[in-house]
């Protein structure tokens, strides 16, 4: 069965988890969508974990539209979810034309990063036939502005702001919402006050489904361990059992844990 938007709709109206799972190749792609992972995320991720840059910035569309393509190549039924990468949706129009460039490398739904400001955009975008996953929270392409890789919405103001703005990126036309490091009481919260899907990474068990780098599942690359993360090969030996192993565990709501949550 080919994953889509109405999919996860299902998903959400029924309470059933689904996964979400970065890849960059057609090998892995063919064995996370093998092994029942809903989403493939094509994450600018890979700047850091491929390209061994200390963030997300210097990857460009050139490089998404590649690596979007190899991941189509492998693809099983998963939908393909591309992030937007650094300055490439500034303005409307330009979003417009790195979103064409995207798509026709195979992608399914983009993932831009921000808050309310987004609405033009995701508008303009949705209106004319391109999905659109809006990343909030812990915005990576931010990390600059936030001085960091920390967790947002802990304090009150900041937390309404956060459901208000989820509220407003929905009106706008957002399909899907991603919650990034934020406390579970608030990604349980905002997955309730909207009907879109809500994916979550550091997020909570509540949110509808939950999204990790793979490269983190399998307990590969050099670095600290976010809190969120979970090695799902150590307990399976194998990748596939690793993919398997994930989506069973998200499944039955064992992952996330309060061990892998943020109060």
């Amino acid at each position: 069965m080919n994953i889509n938007l109405h999919t996860l709709r299902q998903f959400k109206a029924s309470g059933e988890k689904f996964t979400c799972l970065t890849s960059y190749d057609a090998t892995f792609a063919y064995e996370a969508s093998s092994a029942g992972v809903e989403i493939l995320l094509l994450g600018d991720s890979l700047g850091m974990v491929l390209q061994g840059h200390d963030s997300t910035l210097p990857v460009t569309v050139k490089d998404m539209a590649y690596h979007t393509a190899c991941v189509k190549r492998g693809n099983q039924g998963s939908m393909i979810m591309t992030d937007m990468p650094f300055m490439s949706y500034s303005t409307p129009a330009q979003a417009m034309e790195n979103a064409a460039k995207l798509m026709q490398a195979g992608a399914h739904i983009l993932k831009i990063e921000g808050s309310a400001w987004l609405s033009e955009t995701i508008s303009m975008l949705t209106e004319r036939g391109i999905p659109v996953c809006a990343h909030m929270g812990l915005t990576p392409q931010f990390v600059n502005k936030l001085g960091g890789y920390k967790v947002q919405g802990r304090d009150e103001q900041q937390a309404e702001q956060m459901v208000q703005d989820a509220l407003a990126l929905e009106a706008a036309g957002a399909d899907v919402l991603l919650l990034e490091c934020v406390p579970s009481p608030l990604a349980k919260k905002i997955t309730e006050s909207v009907k879109v899907p809500v994916i979550g990474i550091g997020a909570g068990p509540d949110t509808d489904g939950q999204v990790l780098v793979m490269h983190d599942i399998l307990g590969i690359g050099a670095g600290r361990r976010p809190k969120f993360v979970k090695n799902f090969l150590a307990e399976s030996g194998s990748i596939q059992g690793a993919f398997k192993a994930y989506v069973d565990a998200v499944k039955t709501g064992s992952f996330p844990s309060e061990e892998y949550s943020f109060s």
